[in-house]
Protein backbone atom coordinates (compact mmCIF):
# COMPACT_ATOMS: atom_id res chain seq x y z
CA UNK A 1 0.00 0.00 0.00
CA UNK A 2 1.27 3.42 -0.83
CA UNK A 3 -0.37 5.43 1.93
CA UNK A 4 -1.65 8.87 1.02
CA UNK A 5 -0.46 10.35 4.28
CA UNK A 6 -1.13 13.79 5.68
CA UNK A 7 0.66 14.86 8.85
CA UNK A 8 -1.82 17.25 10.41
CA UNK A 9 0.92 18.49 12.73
CA UNK A 10 3.19 19.82 9.98
CA UNK A 11 2.90 21.30 6.51
CA UNK A 12 6.29 22.30 5.15
CA UNK A 13 6.94 24.81 2.40
CA UNK A 14 8.22 23.04 -0.71
CA UNK A 15 11.57 24.75 -0.52
CA UNK A 16 12.19 23.71 3.08
CA UNK A 17 12.91 20.01 2.53
CA UNK A 18 15.91 18.50 0.84
CA UNK A 19 18.57 21.11 1.43
CA UNK A 20 22.07 20.90 2.78
CA UNK A 21 21.74 23.78 5.22
CA UNK A 22 24.47 25.67 7.01
CA UNK A 23 23.95 27.65 10.22
CA UNK A 24 21.38 30.46 10.27
CA UNK A 25 23.32 33.67 9.79
CA UNK A 26 22.55 37.37 9.90
CA UNK A 27 22.48 39.12 6.55
CA UNK A 28 25.77 40.83 5.69
CA UNK A 29 25.33 42.79 2.44
CA UNK A 30 28.45 43.54 0.46
CA UNK A 31 27.92 45.92 -2.47
CA UNK A 32 30.98 45.92 -4.67
CA UNK A 33 29.62 47.79 -7.67
CA UNK A 34 27.28 50.54 -6.45
CA UNK A 35 26.90 52.15 -9.89
CA UNK A 36 25.47 48.99 -11.49
CA UNK A 37 23.15 48.33 -8.57
CA UNK A 38 21.93 51.95 -8.46
CA UNK A 39 21.23 51.84 -12.19
CA UNK A 40 19.18 48.62 -11.90
CA UNK A 41 17.33 49.95 -8.86
CA UNK A 42 16.35 53.03 -10.84
CA UNK A 43 15.17 50.89 -13.75
CA UNK A 44 13.02 48.76 -11.43
CA UNK A 45 11.53 51.87 -9.79
CA UNK A 46 10.70 53.37 -13.20
CA UNK A 47 8.95 50.21 -14.36
CA UNK A 48 7.06 49.82 -11.08
CA UNK A 49 5.96 53.47 -11.18
CA UNK A 50 4.69 53.11 -14.75
CA UNK A 51 2.77 49.93 -13.90
CA UNK A 52 1.25 51.56 -10.82
CA UNK A 53 0.17 54.59 -12.83
CA UNK A 54 -0.94 53.11 -16.15
CA UNK A 55 -1.91 49.44 -15.69
CA UNK A 56 -5.61 48.52 -15.75
CA UNK A 57 -5.26 46.94 -12.31
CA UNK A 58 -2.75 48.47 -9.87
CA UNK A 59 -0.07 46.04 -8.60
CA UNK A 60 -0.10 44.60 -5.12
CA UNK A 61 3.27 45.71 -3.64
CA UNK A 62 3.90 42.44 -1.78
CA UNK A 63 3.19 40.28 -4.82
CA UNK A 64 5.06 42.55 -7.22
CA UNK A 65 8.21 42.94 -5.10
CA UNK A 66 8.36 39.74 -3.06
CA UNK A 67 6.92 37.26 -5.56
CA UNK A 68 7.83 39.02 -8.76
CA UNK A 69 11.04 40.86 -7.95
CA UNK A 70 12.81 38.83 -5.25
CA UNK A 71 11.61 35.34 -6.17
CA UNK A 72 12.06 36.13 -9.85
CA UNK A 73 15.66 37.16 -9.22
CA UNK A 74 16.40 34.02 -7.21
CA UNK A 75 14.90 31.84 -9.94
CA UNK A 76 17.64 33.01 -12.31
CA UNK A 77 20.35 31.63 -9.98
CA UNK A 78 19.63 27.94 -9.39
CA UNK A 79 16.78 25.62 -8.35
CA UNK A 80 17.67 25.76 -4.65
CA UNK A 81 17.90 29.45 -3.66
CA UNK A 82 14.66 30.58 -2.02
CA UNK A 83 12.95 33.48 -0.28
CA UNK A 84 10.83 32.70 2.80
CA UNK A 85 8.01 34.85 4.09
CA UNK A 86 7.34 34.90 7.84
CA UNK A 87 5.29 31.69 7.94
CA UNK A 88 7.64 29.78 5.64
CA UNK A 89 10.70 30.90 7.60
CA UNK A 90 9.17 29.71 10.87
CA UNK A 91 8.43 26.33 9.25
CA UNK A 92 12.03 26.12 8.06
CA UNK A 93 13.31 26.80 11.57
CA UNK A 94 10.90 24.22 13.01
CA UNK A 95 12.12 21.67 10.45
CA UNK A 96 15.74 22.35 11.42
CA UNK A 97 14.84 21.80 15.08
CA UNK A 98 12.83 18.70 14.20
CA UNK A 99 9.55 20.02 15.55
CA UNK A 100 6.23 21.43 14.42
CA UNK A 101 2.96 22.77 15.76
CA UNK A 102 -0.11 20.57 15.41
CA UNK A 103 -2.09 17.66 16.81
CA UNK A 104 0.15 14.62 16.30
CA UNK A 105 -1.97 12.62 13.85
CA UNK A 106 -1.06 10.88 10.62
CA UNK A 107 -4.11 10.71 8.39
CA UNK A 108 -5.21 8.79 5.32
CA UNK A 109 -7.02 10.99 2.81
CA UNK A 110 -9.36 10.32 -0.05
CA UNK A 111 -11.99 12.65 -1.49
CA UNK A 112 -14.68 12.84 1.16
CA UNK A 113 -12.86 10.57 3.65
CA UNK A 114 -10.32 11.03 6.46
CA UNK A 115 -9.04 8.06 8.50
CA UNK A 116 -6.61 8.20 11.42
CA UNK A 117 -3.61 5.91 10.82
CA UNK A 118 -1.45 6.88 13.78
CA UNK A 119 -1.24 9.27 16.72
CA UNK A 120 2.00 10.29 18.41
CA UNK A 121 2.23 9.30 22.06
CA UNK A 122 1.60 12.28 24.35
CA UNK A 123 0.20 14.43 21.52
CA UNK A 124 -3.17 16.26 21.67
CA UNK A 125 -4.70 13.57 19.42
CA UNK A 126 -3.39 10.79 21.68
CA UNK A 127 -4.66 12.49 24.84
CA UNK A 128 -8.09 12.90 23.22
CA UNK A 129 -8.23 9.16 22.52
CA UNK A 130 -7.89 9.27 18.74
CA UNK A 131 -6.41 6.08 17.34
CA UNK A 132 -6.00 3.94 14.20
CA UNK A 133 -9.23 3.33 12.32
CA UNK A 134 -11.09 6.39 13.65
CA UNK A 135 -12.89 8.29 10.89
CA UNK A 136 -13.00 12.09 11.01
CA UNK A 137 -16.30 13.13 9.45
CA UNK A 138 -16.41 16.81 10.46
CA UNK A 139 -13.82 19.55 11.02
CA UNK A 140 -15.05 22.76 12.69
CA UNK A 141 -18.55 22.19 11.38
CA UNK A 142 -17.50 21.35 7.79
CA UNK A 143 -18.64 17.92 6.61
CA UNK A 144 -15.73 15.99 5.15
CA UNK A 145 -17.86 13.94 2.74
CA UNK A 146 -18.68 17.10 0.77
CA UNK A 147 -15.07 17.94 -0.07
CA UNK A 148 -12.81 16.88 -2.89
CA UNK A 149 -9.20 16.01 -2.11
CA UNK A 150 -7.78 19.50 -2.72
CA UNK A 151 -10.44 21.15 -0.56
CA UNK A 152 -9.85 18.56 2.14
CA UNK A 153 -6.10 19.14 2.21
CA UNK A 154 -6.67 22.89 2.34
CA UNK A 155 -9.12 22.54 5.24
CA UNK A 156 -6.66 20.44 7.26
CA UNK A 157 -3.78 22.76 6.46
CA UNK A 158 -5.72 25.78 7.70
CA UNK A 159 -6.77 23.93 10.85
CA UNK A 160 -3.39 22.60 11.92
CA UNK A 161 -2.33 25.53 14.14
CA UNK A 162 -5.58 26.54 15.80
CA UNK A 163 -8.14 24.86 18.11
CA UNK A 164 -10.48 22.50 16.28
CA UNK A 165 -13.62 20.50 16.95
CA UNK A 166 -13.83 17.15 15.22
CA UNK A 167 -16.68 14.77 14.58
CA UNK A 168 -15.20 11.27 14.92
CA UNK A 169 -16.77 7.85 14.28
CA UNK A 170 -15.06 4.95 16.02
CA UNK A 171 -14.53 1.62 14.16
CA UNK A 172 -17.87 -0.20 14.10
CA UNK A 173 -19.70 2.91 15.30
CA UNK A 174 -22.44 4.93 13.64
CA UNK A 175 -22.84 8.20 15.51
CA UNK A 176 -19.96 10.70 15.56
CA UNK A 177 -18.40 11.80 18.84
CA UNK A 178 -17.44 15.43 19.38
CA UNK A 179 -13.71 15.90 20.16
CA UNK A 180 -11.93 19.20 20.86
CA UNK A 181 -8.20 19.54 20.16
CA UNK A 182 -5.74 22.31 20.91
CA UNK A 183 -2.47 22.39 18.91
CA UNK A 184 0.87 21.87 20.64
CA UNK A 185 4.54 21.94 19.73
CA UNK A 186 5.52 18.41 18.71
CA UNK A 187 8.69 16.59 17.75
CA UNK A 188 8.92 15.19 14.21
CA UNK A 189 11.10 12.06 14.26
CA UNK A 190 13.49 11.44 11.39
CA UNK A 191 13.79 7.70 12.13
CA UNK A 192 10.35 6.53 11.05
CA UNK A 193 10.99 2.77 10.70
CA UNK A 194 13.34 0.46 12.57
CA UNK A 195 13.04 -3.25 13.33
CA UNK A 196 14.91 -6.56 13.24
CA UNK A 197 14.60 -8.15 9.82
CA UNK A 198 15.87 -11.41 11.28
CA UNK A 199 18.05 -12.46 14.19
CA UNK A 200 21.07 -10.16 14.34
CA UNK A 201 20.10 -8.14 11.24
CA UNK A 202 18.56 -4.70 11.65
CA UNK A 203 16.80 -2.18 9.42
CA UNK A 204 16.57 1.61 9.94
CA UNK A 205 15.02 4.21 7.64
CA UNK A 206 15.97 7.90 7.91
CA UNK A 207 13.55 10.42 6.42
CA UNK A 208 15.89 13.45 6.70
CA UNK A 209 18.57 15.02 8.91
CA UNK A 210 17.75 17.50 11.66
CA UNK A 211 19.18 18.40 15.06
CA UNK A 212 17.77 15.24 16.71
CA UNK A 213 18.78 12.73 14.06
CA UNK A 214 22.06 11.62 15.64
CA UNK A 215 20.40 10.66 18.93
CA UNK A 216 17.43 9.06 17.15
CA UNK A 217 19.72 6.96 14.96
CA UNK A 218 21.84 5.90 17.93
CA UNK A 219 18.72 4.94 19.92
CA UNK A 220 17.28 2.96 17.00
CA UNK A 221 20.47 0.97 16.34
CA UNK A 222 21.06 0.44 20.05
CA UNK A 223 17.50 -0.82 20.59
CA UNK A 224 17.95 -3.36 17.78
CA UNK A 225 21.11 -4.72 19.41
CA UNK A 226 23.81 -2.11 18.88
CA UNK A 227 27.29 -3.58 18.74
CA UNK A 228 25.84 -7.10 18.91
CA UNK A 229 24.19 -6.72 15.48
CA UNK A 230 25.75 -8.73 12.68
CA UNK A 231 24.44 -6.42 9.99
CA UNK A 232 22.38 -3.29 9.36
CA UNK A 233 20.48 -1.96 6.34
CA UNK A 234 20.51 1.85 6.57
CA UNK A 235 17.78 3.06 4.22
CA UNK A 236 18.37 6.57 2.83
CA UNK A 237 15.91 6.23 -0.05
CA UNK A 238 13.73 9.33 -0.50
CA UNK A 239 15.86 11.19 2.08
CA UNK A 240 16.19 14.75 0.71
CA UNK A 241 18.91 15.84 3.14
CA UNK A 242 18.77 18.43 5.88
CA UNK A 243 21.26 19.78 8.41
CA UNK A 244 24.90 19.18 7.46
CA UNK A 245 26.22 18.81 11.03
CA UNK A 246 23.64 16.07 11.71
CA UNK A 247 24.69 14.19 8.58
CA UNK A 248 28.35 14.33 9.64
CA UNK A 249 27.43 13.15 13.15
CA UNK A 250 25.40 10.26 11.72
CA UNK A 251 28.29 9.16 9.50
CA UNK A 252 30.62 9.41 12.50
CA UNK A 253 28.81 6.54 14.21
CA UNK A 254 29.99 4.17 11.48
CA UNK A 255 33.45 5.61 10.67
CA UNK A 256 36.74 5.82 12.59
CA UNK A 257 37.52 8.93 14.60
CA UNK A 258 38.96 12.00 12.88
CA UNK A 259 38.70 10.92 9.24
CA UNK A 260 37.58 13.30 6.44
CA UNK A 261 33.87 13.43 5.56
CA UNK A 262 33.74 16.35 3.09
CA UNK A 263 35.16 19.73 2.21
CA UNK A 264 33.22 22.86 1.29
CA UNK A 265 34.41 25.56 -1.12
CA UNK A 266 32.61 28.81 -1.85
CA UNK A 267 33.23 32.20 -3.45
CA UNK A 268 32.82 34.26 -0.27
CA UNK A 269 34.40 31.94 2.33
CA UNK A 270 37.63 29.97 2.66
CA UNK A 271 37.62 26.22 2.12
CA UNK A 272 36.40 24.31 5.16
CA UNK A 273 37.15 20.65 5.88
CA UNK A 274 34.85 18.45 7.95
CA UNK A 275 36.00 15.32 9.78
CA UNK A 276 34.18 12.72 11.85
CA UNK A 277 32.96 13.94 15.23
CA UNK A 278 32.80 12.46 18.70
CA UNK A 279 29.94 9.97 18.58
CA UNK A 280 27.75 8.29 21.23
CA UNK A 281 29.02 4.97 19.81
CA UNK A 282 30.96 3.60 16.86
CA UNK A 283 29.28 0.62 15.23
CA UNK A 284 31.30 -1.93 13.24
CA UNK A 285 28.60 -4.30 11.94
CA UNK A 286 28.31 -5.09 8.22
CA UNK A 287 26.53 -2.15 6.61
CA UNK A 288 24.46 -1.79 3.45
CA UNK A 289 23.16 1.70 2.58
CA UNK A 290 20.10 1.84 0.30
CA UNK A 291 19.76 4.90 -1.98
CA UNK A 292 17.64 6.01 -4.92
CA UNK A 293 17.06 9.00 -7.19
CA UNK A 294 15.48 10.97 -4.32
CA UNK A 295 18.49 10.53 -2.02
CA UNK A 296 19.97 14.01 -2.05
CA UNK A 297 22.24 16.57 -0.42
CA UNK A 298 23.16 15.71 3.19
CA UNK A 299 22.02 12.12 2.63
CA UNK A 300 24.50 11.90 -0.25
CA UNK A 301 27.24 13.24 2.05
CA UNK A 302 26.67 10.26 4.36
CA UNK A 303 26.51 7.71 1.53
CA UNK A 304 29.63 9.09 -0.18
CA UNK A 305 31.70 9.12 3.02
CA UNK A 306 30.74 5.53 3.88
CA UNK A 307 31.48 4.43 0.31
CA UNK A 308 34.87 6.15 0.05
CA UNK A 309 36.10 4.88 3.39
CA UNK A 310 35.07 1.34 2.29
CA UNK A 311 32.77 1.15 5.30
CA UNK A 312 29.49 0.24 3.57
CA UNK A 313 28.18 -1.25 0.36
CA UNK A 314 25.99 1.34 -1.37
CA UNK A 315 23.04 -0.38 -3.05
CA UNK A 316 19.98 0.67 -5.03
CA UNK A 317 19.83 3.36 -7.71
CA UNK A 318 21.89 6.41 -8.65
CA UNK A 319 21.31 9.31 -6.26
CA UNK A 320 19.98 12.79 -7.08
CA UNK A 321 23.34 14.57 -7.36
CA UNK A 322 23.02 17.70 -5.22
CA UNK A 323 26.54 18.72 -4.25
CA UNK A 324 25.96 22.35 -3.31
CA UNK A 325 25.43 24.05 0.05
CA UNK A 326 22.68 26.46 1.04
CA UNK A 327 23.25 29.14 3.66
CA UNK A 328 20.26 30.64 5.44
CA UNK A 329 20.15 34.37 6.22
CA UNK A 330 17.73 36.14 8.58
CA UNK A 331 15.97 39.20 7.13
CA UNK A 332 13.84 41.86 8.75
CA UNK A 333 10.23 41.14 9.75
CA UNK A 334 11.12 37.49 10.54
CA UNK A 335 11.64 36.61 6.89
CA UNK A 336 14.57 34.65 5.49
CA UNK A 337 16.71 33.98 2.46
CA UNK A 338 18.39 30.75 1.40
CA UNK A 339 21.25 31.04 -1.08
CA UNK A 340 23.44 28.46 -2.75
CA UNK A 341 26.78 29.60 -1.36
CA UNK A 342 29.27 26.78 -1.87
CA UNK A 343 29.98 23.38 -3.37
CA UNK A 344 31.00 20.32 -1.41
CA UNK A 345 33.52 17.63 -2.26
CA UNK A 346 33.77 14.09 -0.92
CA UNK A 347 36.81 12.74 1.00
CA UNK A 348 38.51 11.73 -2.27
CA UNK A 349 37.96 15.23 -3.69
CA UNK A 350 35.21 14.38 -6.18
CA UNK A 351 32.09 16.39 -6.84
CA UNK A 352 28.84 14.45 -7.12
CA UNK A 353 26.85 17.49 -8.30
CA UNK A 354 24.75 16.99 -11.41
CA UNK A 355 24.54 20.26 -13.39
CA UNK A 356 20.96 21.15 -14.26
CA UNK A 357 19.64 23.28 -17.09
CA UNK A 358 16.29 24.72 -18.03
CA UNK A 359 14.12 27.76 -17.26
CA UNK A 360 15.11 29.50 -14.04
CA UNK A 361 18.55 27.91 -13.83
CA UNK A 362 21.59 30.12 -14.37
CA UNK A 363 24.40 28.93 -16.62
CA UNK A 364 27.31 27.31 -14.83
CA UNK A 365 29.77 29.85 -13.47
CA UNK A 366 33.33 28.49 -13.34
CA UNK A 367 34.17 30.99 -10.60
CA UNK A 368 31.47 29.53 -8.37
CA UNK A 369 31.56 25.86 -9.31
CA UNK A 370 34.75 23.96 -9.87
CA UNK A 371 33.98 20.38 -10.92
CA UNK A 372 36.99 18.08 -11.11
CA UNK A 373 38.59 17.22 -14.42
CA UNK A 374 37.08 14.26 -16.24
CA UNK A 375 40.57 12.86 -16.45
CA UNK A 376 40.91 12.76 -12.68
CA UNK A 377 40.76 9.22 -11.31
CA UNK A 378 38.99 8.90 -7.99
CA UNK A 379 39.27 5.87 -5.76
CA UNK A 380 38.15 4.67 -2.35
CA UNK A 381 40.66 4.26 0.44
CA UNK A 382 41.15 0.62 -0.64
CA UNK A 383 41.55 1.53 -4.28
CA UNK A 384 38.10 0.83 -5.69
CA UNK A 385 37.38 3.20 -8.61
CA UNK A 386 34.75 5.95 -8.25
CA UNK A 387 32.83 8.09 -10.72
CA UNK A 388 32.54 11.88 -10.28
CA UNK A 389 29.52 13.98 -11.18
CA UNK A 390 25.88 12.99 -11.59
CA UNK A 391 25.22 11.63 -8.13
CA UNK A 392 26.54 8.55 -6.34
CA UNK A 393 26.58 5.36 -8.39
CA UNK A 394 25.88 2.37 -6.13
CA UNK A 395 28.31 -0.49 -5.70
CA UNK A 396 25.39 -2.84 -6.37
CA UNK A 397 22.57 -1.67 -8.59
CA UNK A 398 19.13 -2.86 -7.40
CA UNK A 399 16.24 -1.73 -9.59
CA UNK A 400 12.93 -0.96 -7.89
CA UNK A 401 9.98 -3.28 -8.18
CA UNK A 402 7.43 -1.74 -10.54
CA UNK A 403 3.77 -2.58 -10.07
CA UNK A 404 1.55 -3.47 -12.98
CA UNK A 405 -1.03 -0.80 -13.92
CA UNK A 406 -3.89 -2.56 -12.14
CA UNK A 407 -2.10 -2.70 -8.78
CA UNK A 408 -1.01 0.91 -9.20
CA UNK A 409 -4.64 1.87 -9.73
CA UNK A 410 -5.76 -0.04 -6.62
CA UNK A 411 -3.20 1.85 -4.53
CA UNK A 412 -4.17 5.20 -6.04
CA UNK A 413 -7.84 4.43 -5.49
CA UNK A 414 -7.23 3.56 -1.83
CA UNK A 415 -8.88 0.18 -2.30
CA UNK A 416 -6.91 -1.66 0.39
CA UNK A 417 -7.64 0.93 3.07
CA UNK A 418 -11.34 1.10 2.18
CA UNK A 419 -11.60 -2.68 2.26
CA UNK A 420 -9.75 -2.74 5.58
CA UNK A 421 -12.17 -0.23 7.07
CA UNK A 422 -15.11 -2.38 5.97
CA UNK A 423 -13.47 -5.61 7.13
CA UNK A 424 -12.67 -4.45 10.69
CA UNK A 425 -16.25 -3.18 11.04
CA UNK A 426 -17.54 -6.71 10.40
CA UNK A 427 -14.80 -8.72 12.14
CA UNK A 428 -13.72 -8.35 15.75
CA UNK A 429 -10.73 -9.75 17.58
CA UNK A 430 -8.14 -9.27 14.82
CA UNK A 431 -4.61 -9.76 16.16
CA UNK A 432 -1.14 -9.28 14.68
CA UNK A 433 -1.00 -12.91 13.51
CA UNK A 434 -3.78 -12.20 11.01
CA UNK A 435 -3.09 -13.59 7.53
CA UNK A 436 -5.54 -13.16 4.61
CA UNK A 437 -6.78 -16.60 3.55
CA UNK A 438 -8.66 -17.49 0.38
CA UNK A 439 -11.96 -16.36 1.91
CA UNK A 440 -10.55 -12.89 2.72
CA UNK A 441 -9.17 -12.68 -0.81
CA UNK A 442 -12.59 -13.53 -2.24
CA UNK A 443 -14.18 -10.96 0.04
CA UNK A 444 -11.76 -8.39 -1.39
CA UNK A 445 -12.72 -9.42 -4.92
CA UNK A 446 -16.41 -9.00 -4.07
CA UNK A 447 -15.60 -5.59 -2.56
CA UNK A 448 -13.91 -4.47 -5.80
CA UNK A 449 -16.87 -5.58 -7.87
CA UNK A 450 -19.29 -3.69 -5.58
CA UNK A 451 -17.11 -0.61 -6.09
CA UNK A 452 -17.25 -1.13 -9.88
CA UNK A 453 -13.49 -1.78 -10.02
CA UNK A 454 -12.69 -4.24 -12.81
CA UNK A 455 -10.76 -7.37 -11.80
CA UNK A 456 -8.72 -8.62 -14.79
CA UNK A 457 -8.26 -12.37 -14.38
CA UNK A 458 -4.66 -12.32 -15.63
CA UNK A 459 -3.68 -9.74 -12.98
CA UNK A 460 -5.75 -11.38 -10.28
CA UNK A 461 -3.90 -14.65 -10.82
CA UNK A 462 -0.37 -13.23 -10.95
CA UNK A 463 -0.75 -10.62 -8.18
CA UNK A 464 -1.92 -12.93 -5.37
CA UNK A 465 1.12 -12.44 -3.11
CA UNK A 466 1.01 -8.66 -3.41
CA UNK A 467 -2.74 -8.55 -2.83
CA UNK A 468 -2.46 -10.64 0.34
CA UNK A 469 0.37 -8.45 1.63
CA UNK A 470 -1.50 -5.19 1.02
CA UNK A 471 -4.76 -6.52 2.45
CA UNK A 472 -2.86 -7.54 5.59
CA UNK A 473 -1.08 -4.18 5.80
CA UNK A 474 -4.32 -2.25 5.28
CA UNK A 475 -6.25 -4.12 7.95
CA UNK A 476 -3.51 -4.23 10.60
CA UNK A 477 -2.74 -0.52 10.09
CA UNK A 478 -6.32 0.39 10.96
CA UNK A 479 -6.21 -1.88 14.02
CA UNK A 480 -2.69 -1.37 15.38
CA UNK A 481 -1.32 1.75 13.66
CA UNK A 482 0.78 2.85 10.73
CA UNK A 483 4.07 1.43 12.03
CA UNK A 484 2.70 -2.12 11.86
CA UNK A 485 1.43 -1.72 8.30
CA UNK A 486 4.64 -0.06 7.12
CA UNK A 487 6.76 -2.85 8.58
CA UNK A 488 4.71 -5.40 6.63
CA UNK A 489 5.27 -3.45 3.41
CA UNK A 490 8.94 -2.85 4.16
CA UNK A 491 9.65 -6.55 4.70
CA UNK A 492 8.06 -7.25 1.31
CA UNK A 493 10.10 -4.60 -0.55
CA UNK A 494 12.32 -6.40 -3.14
CA UNK A 495 15.10 -3.80 -2.80
CA UNK A 496 15.27 -4.35 0.95
CA UNK A 497 15.12 -8.13 0.54
CA UNK A 498 18.06 -7.95 -1.87
CA UNK A 499 19.97 -5.58 0.45
CA UNK A 500 19.62 -8.11 3.29
CA UNK A 501 21.18 -10.85 1.14
CA UNK A 502 24.19 -8.55 0.58
CA UNK A 503 25.00 -8.17 4.29
CA UNK A 504 27.06 -11.40 4.58
CA UNK A 505 28.93 -10.41 1.39
CA UNK A 506 29.90 -6.89 2.53
CA UNK A 507 33.54 -7.68 3.45
CA UNK A 508 34.17 -9.33 0.06
CA UNK A 509 32.34 -6.64 -1.91
CA UNK A 510 34.42 -3.91 -0.29
CA UNK A 511 37.62 -5.65 -1.36
CA UNK A 512 36.70 -6.01 -5.01
CA UNK A 513 37.94 -3.24 -7.36
CA UNK A 514 34.79 -3.12 -9.46
CA UNK A 515 34.01 -0.38 -11.96
CA UNK A 516 30.90 1.67 -11.36
CA UNK A 517 28.91 2.20 -14.48
CA UNK A 518 25.13 2.41 -14.37
CA UNK A 519 23.37 -0.83 -15.26
CA UNK A 520 20.19 -1.04 -17.28
CA UNK A 521 17.18 -1.14 -14.96
CA UNK A 522 15.06 -4.23 -15.34
CA UNK A 523 11.74 -4.92 -13.66
CA UNK A 524 11.57 -7.94 -11.42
Amino acid sequence: MRWRRFHIHTVLAAAVIGLLVGPLRAQQPDISDTDDIARENLRFAQVYGMVEQEALAPPDPDRAILDGGIRGMLATLDPFSSFFDKEQFELLQQQTRGEAVGFGSVLYLQAGKVLVLQTARGSPSWRAGLGPGDEIVEVNGTRVNRLDLNALVDLLRRSRSRPVRLGVIRPGGVMPQDIALNPARLESPTVDRSFLISSGLGYVHLTSFDQKTTQELFNAVNTLGGAALNGLVLDLRDNPGGVLDSAIAAASMFLPADVPVLSVRGRSAPEKNYRTLAAPARFNMSLVVLVNGNTASAAEVVAAALQEHDRAVIAGEMTYGKGVVESVFSLSENMGLMLTSAQYFTPSGRSIHRPRSGPGVAPANPAQETPPSKATAFRTMKGRPLTAGGGIIPDVMIPPHRLDPWLSYLNLRGAFTEFGEEYITLHRGIDKSFEPDDKVLNDFKDFLERKNIRVPEEHWAQDQDYLRMEIKAGILTLVFGLAVGEEIETRSDPQIQKAVTLLPEVPDLLQQPTTRTPSVHQDF
